[in-house]
Order: C-alpha cells, then sequence, then structure tokens
C-alpha cells in the first residue's frame, strides 16, 4: 500500500505542467513490449476519475483532492482483498501461509512437529529418530556425529520450558522402554531408559517394589527425569537422579561408556544430572524401596500454625508440602506417611458435590456476569449437568479462562478455591504411586526454584521466610496470581548439576513453584498471560532469587532474549554449578555439539582463557566469531577448539577454518 502511495506520488511530481488527457483508447493500445511505468497509473488514474465529469478547460485535469480520494479508494479495495485472503478458512496443515504469501503451504508428510506438554513451546522438525534397540541408537549416534546432524535428546515433553527440543533434529526412546532385570534382594531394577516412570511402576510392583519418590505426573520417561534434576517430597528423600546408580551413556565421540559409583563416579554424577548434553542415556539401574499403602492426611492450616509445627512436620512426615493461595492465609498442608497400626478415626464432613458448591456457584455467577453464551441446543438442565460433572481443577480452568488478568476474578476464584479445600480435609490411604501423584490442572507456565534451608536437625526457617516475601511481593504488585504456590522439600544430591546439589549429607532443600495457567488456546490472551506471568517471574527473581541463593529447576529455566539478562543469568549459574567441569565433558564427549540446543549453548557458553590454547597463541586477542576452529599449532600439527563466544587469532591473522 505504501508503495503505491509513493509511485502515485513520485508520478504527480514528476509532472511540470498539464499536459492534455490521453483518451481510454489510447491508453489500452500501449504496446505489450513496453514496460509500465508511474506516469500511465497516474494518467490512467486520472483519466478514470475525470471522465464522469464535464470535459473543459477548467476541469482537464484532476484536483489534488479528488486525486486522493480516487487513491484511497484503490488501496481500500486492494486492501479487502488481501484482508479477504487472509481470512479465508485455510484447511488445517496450511500452517506455514504466512511463509508463502499468496499460496497454500501445507505441512511436508516427513516434518514432525513436537510440542511440550502446555503448547509453549514447539518445534518442527524433518529429522526425529526413534530407535528400538541400544544398537540401533549407537548407529544413529555415530551417523549423526560424522554428519555434525543434531539430534537432540527428548522425553515426553513435559517440561515447560522445552530443554529437551531441537529444530535442526531429536532423538527419542520411546521404544526403547524395557523393563531388562529386577532385583528382589538388592531392591534395584535395570530398564531402558525410555520406560515411563508409571510403566515402570507397574511393572515391578508384583516384584514388591516401588521408587522412593515421585514427581507430580508418572507419564515422564527414566531418562528424561533423571536429566533435569526432577523431585519429589521429603526432606529425607533425595533428588530423583540420586536414585540412580549406575547407567548407561551414548556420547558422539566415545561410543557407549558405562558409568557407576565405583566406575568413573567423578563423570557418573556428572552425567545423572547432564541436561541431555553429555550423551544419550540409554540405560539405568535404580536403587528401589519396598512397595508400601500410605495414609495421606489432607488439612488447612494457616501461615502463624505453619510457623509454629514447621520443623515438627518436616521431621516426623516421610512425605510432606505446603499449598498456599494467594491473597488468602489458606495453606494446605498434605502429609503422607506408612499406614500406621492404628488408623485415625475421622468421618469426612462434606461430599465431594459439597466441596465443589463454592466453586460451582462462581462459575456459574460468572458466566452470568461476563455474558458467556453458549452457542448449542443445549437447555440449562444440560448445562448444570455439564457443570456437575468437571472436577476441581477443570472448573478452576473454566473459572479463569473468563478473565485471568483481572486481580480482583483471581482473588475470588481463589477463595473459593480456599473454601474447597477446607470442605475435602481429611485421609486417604493408597500406593505410594497412587498418592504421591498431583493433579496439576490445565496448560500453564511455571517457575520453580530450589534453595537451601538449613539441615534435617537444624532446618533455618528460610523456606517459610522466602514465602512470605513472596506473599508480600504478590500483594504490594498486584500481581493475578493464582493457586496455589507450592512447596516441597528434599535432602541433598550429589549430582553437581542438580540444583539442591551439596556435599554435606544432612543438607535439605526447598522447593517453590509460582504458576500461571494458560486456560484458552486464543492467542492475544495467552499472549497477555505470558507477558504477565514474565513480570511475575522476573519481580520474584529481582527481589528473593539472590537473597535466599535460589535456583531455578533446569526443566522451567527460560533464556531470556536480553544479552545482559543472559549474561546476568550465566554468571549466576558459574556461581553455583561447576559451569567448566561440565563444558569440558561435553568437549570431551560430544565435540560435534550435535546433543545440543540453543538453551544449552546460551545458559553454558564455552570460553577459552589464554591458558587453555597452545603456546602460539599466548598474547593473542580475540574476535567474537561463534564456531569451531582448527589451529595450526607449529610442532603439535591441528588441534581443534570449541569457542563458543570467541575464535583466537595470532600472528596478526586468524588460523584455520571454521566448522
Amino acid at each position: 500500500m505504501f508503495r503505491a502511495l509513493r509511485i502515485a506520488r513520485s508520478a504527480r511530481n514528476s509532472l511540470v505542467r498539464p499536459s492534455p488527457l490521453p483518451s481510454l483508447q489510447t491508453l489500452t493500445l500501449i504496446p505489450p513490449h513496453q514496460k509500465p511505468n508511474p506516469n500511465n497509473l497516474h494518467f490512467l488514474l486520472r483519466s478514470l476519475c475525470s471522465s464522469s465529469s464535464t470535459p473543459s478547460s477548467s476541469s482537464s485535469s484532476l484536483s489534488d483532492a479528488e486525486f486522493r480520494k480516487y487513491l484511497g479508494y484503490f488501496v481500500l479495495l486492494l486492501g479487502c482483498g488481501a484482508a479477504t485472503y487472509y481470512s479465508f478458512p485455510f484447511p488445517e496443515d496450511a500452517k506455514h501461509k504466512k511463509a508463502m504469501p499468496f499460496r497454500y503451504a501445507p505441512l511436508p508428510e516427513d516434518l514432525h512437529t513436537v510440542t511440550n506438554w502446555s503448547g509453549t513451546h514447539e518445534v518442527q522438525t524433518r529429522v526425529f529418530l526413534q530407535p528400538e534397540s541400544e544398537a540401533e541408537l549407537e548407529k544413529m549416534v555415530k551417523e549423526a556425529n560424522e554428519k555434525r546432524q543434531k539430534i537432540r535428546p527428548v522425553g515426553s515433553g513435559l517440561s515447560p520450558n522445552g530443554i529437551g527440543l531441537q529444530r535442526a533434529g531429536m532423538v527419542n526412546l520411546a521404544l526403547m522402554d524395557k523393563v531388562l532385570e529386577v532385583d528382589r534382594e538388592r531392591k534395584t531394577v535395570r530398564v531402558q531408559a525410555g520406560v515411563r516412570v508409571q510403566q515402570l511402576v507397574d511393572a515391578i510392583k508384583e516384584d514388591g517394589l516401588t521408587l522412593q519418590n515421585f514427581a507430580s505426573i508418572r507419564e515422564q520417561q527414566i531418562g528424561g527425569i533423571i536429566q533435569v534434576g526432577a523431585h519429589g517430597t521429603g526432606v529425607r528423600l533425595p533428588p530423583i537422579d540420586e536414585q540412580i546408580i549406575s547407567m548407561k551413556l551414548v556420547t558422539p565421540a566415545k561410543g557407549t561408556i558405562e558409568l557407576s559409583r565405583e566406575k568413573d563416579p567423578e563423570l557418573f554424577y556428572l552425567a545423572r544430572c547432564g541436561l541431555g548434553g553429555l550423551g544419550v542415556v540409554s540405560e539405568v539401574t535404580i536403587q528401589c524401596v519396598e512397595r508400601q499403602e500410605l495414609l495421606e492426611h489432607t488439612f488447612v492450616s494457616n501461615v502463624k500454625e505453619i510457623r509454629k509445627n514447621h520443623k515438627k512436620w518436616l521431621s516426623e512426615n516421610k512425605h510432606v508440602k505446603y499449598l498456599y493461595i494467594p491473597y488468602t492465609d489458606t495453606v494446605v498442608v498434605v502429609q503422607c506417611n506408612a499406614l500406621p497400626r492404628r488408623m485415625p478415626k475421622f468421618k469426612p464432613k462434606y461430599s465431594e458435590d459439597e466441596a465443589l458448591q463454592d466453586v460451582r456457584g462462581l462459575y456459574r455467577d460468572s458466566l452470568k456476569k461476563y455474558g458467556t453464551v453458549q452457542v448449542s441446543a443445549k437447555t440449562p438442565e444440560s448445562d448444570e449437568t455439564e457443570i456437575n460433572e468437571l472436577s476441581f481443577t477443570e472448573l478452576r480452568d473454566k473459572l479463569l479462562a473468563l478473565d485471568p488478568l483481572n486481580k480482583d476474578h483471581v482473588i475470588k476464584v481463589n477463595k473459593a478455591e480456599a473454601e474447597y479445600w477446607k470442605k475435602s480435609e481429611g485421609y486417604r490411604v493408597g500406593w505410594s504411586d497412587e498418592i504421591l501423584g498431583f493433579d496439576c490442572g490445565g496448560q500453564q507456565w511455571v517457575s520453580e526454584i530450589c534453595f537451601p534451608a538449613g539441615t534435617l536437625s537444624k532446618p533455618s526457617m528460610k523456606d517459610l521466610d522466602y514465602i512470605e516475601g513472596l506473599k508480600k511481593l504478590i500483594q504490594d504488585e498486584e500481581i493475578p496470581a493464582p493457586a496455589p504456590i507450592e512447596q516441597r522439600w528434599t535432602t541433598r544430591s550429589q549430582s553437581p548439576m542438580s540444583p539442591a546439589s551439596s556435599k554435606v549429607e544432612d543438607d535439605i532443600f526447598s522447593w517453590v513453584g509460582i504458576i500461571m495457567y494458560l486456560p484458552t488456546m486464543d492467542a492475544r490472551q495467552r499472549k497477555e498471560i505470558t507477558e504477565e506471568f514474565f513480570n511475575y517471574r522476573h519481580l520474584t527473581q529481582k527481589e528473593l532469587w539472590d537473597e535466599y541463593s535460589a535456583y531455578e529447576h533446569w526443566a522451567k529455566i527460560e533464556v531470556p532474549k536480553d544479552k545482559e539478562e543472559l549474561a546476568a543469568i550465566q554468571a549466576r549459574l558459574r556461581k553455583r554449578f561447576p559451569v567448566d567441569a561440565y563444558n569440558k565433558a561435553r568437549r570431551e564427549l560430544d565435540p560435534n555439539k550435535i546433543l545440543s540446543n540453543g538453551m544449552l549453548e546460551k545458559l553454558f557458553p564455552i570460553i577459552f582463557s589464554k591458558a587453555t590454547l597452545p603456546g602460539a597463541c599466548i598474547g593473542s586477542h580475540a574476535a567474537t566469531l561463534p564456531a569451531w576452529h582448527t589451529f595450526t599449532n607449529p610442532g603439535d600439527g591441528d588441534v581443534t577448539y570449541w569457542s563458543e563466544l570467541y575464535v583466537w587469532t595470532f600472528h596478526g591473522k586468524a588460523h584455520g577454518d571454521s566448522l
């Protein structure tokens, strides 16, 4: 449109004085081989526009005002055509219409779309490998390394930040999901890394075994859940990576290597929580425990009571977690322990329907308030039946979808949730894999941090201080924060890349997660929620993280686009984790970076000091140019260095070729 205006203006300005208008016949007889020019367009528009006026010497030329009017009509016509085209319904596979204007662009048949569970991260790739055996996996990794083809390990895609995604290519072990060996005496199980948690638990329950701890959901692949430092809750129970006692790692440079506490322990501990960057975990041996039933006790407390009983509850309960409801004083306490000899006598005061009464009532009122119209043939009775069939988390999602960023509306939803939990107090008996799960609700943004909270014998109470600071921040900044804020605990991990890593066996760590739901598929609304969530996360980072030495869960960390923010995160990670040792292992095991992706490259850039380079490079200077480079060092031959941020030069020239 703007180009057309510029052409018209240049055409008008090129006229020094008015000239007689050519007839329409003259305009239509322009030779076909003659190139169109702006003057022809200008004269054509003037001719068409002035044809309706009475010919005279005074009206032989079109006034500027009329010219702009009819040119506006012309542009409007073009705009309507474009709008019609882009609003026309495309087939489901025509997802690339922006990339190819005025054409349908259906997805190629060999293109795989991989999306994480929350729909917040998605990539499309033509390389999506699914080996069925370790030998096939080894062959794939070897060939990819020779071709320098990316094959990032990706599990079930449950990580909120999409840490396993790579557009250039991925490898998934879903078809390598066998339970290979169960040792009842030692309480160990050897499995292929693609087996899912629930699948594994079901397979070994007949042997009387189960896992020590569980995350909130059961769909993760074992290889993925250990690589990002996932965890359950319980101050005497470590994160899940600590349950791994040996493993097989298929590496690009050194093939398949076996690691354990006895065999290469340094690399073993590093690779247990290796973020998929050191090799593809193909097999693991897990230390299990005897399967047992648990008694779960759920009750509602408040901040004052929590402070009074916190140390006692941490020490006396095998599993414990707190669910805080923002803008209320309500804290939901969930405690789980082995079945006692004498079961407590408890009769629920409310049924499930009665517990949901406040939430359902708020939903009905909100539908009327927001004027939601059901475009269907449903009767009021059928609508009521549908509402009564919704679970609590489904009702919460629907409520938040009505006005997710309205603080007052979110507060009403939170208060209704608090009432639901007050009426849901009671006991529940079940096997650990059934009890320790948690219905997280629908799609969501999550940020979870981990920080030290003292020792088993002497908790620091900083975990509760953090929550008080967080709740104050939410109120002061008027953040539309939904419930819950979930707080859990674990003991330390010996994996140096774990957020709960420590050399002190008695150390405990608190994990705190904040959340914003994505209860709608409307792109604009999801974008607004995303922006508000990152503001929420940024405020917690700015006000609390450094004070409490808090670091994000690897499956929930997001890489900022701002260079200064990225540099700050890189510096923070270096303070907490052995980044140099991790990068050294990456160089040795994956020299061509085929297992890497943008997240790893940005969080852990590999920088070389002069001391790490050959003697001929001493005194050199660096230029920013990310790549691999082969340097010719006199006497040593060609040596290849990984330089993520720098290409070193010496003798005034850059030696070598980037790959």
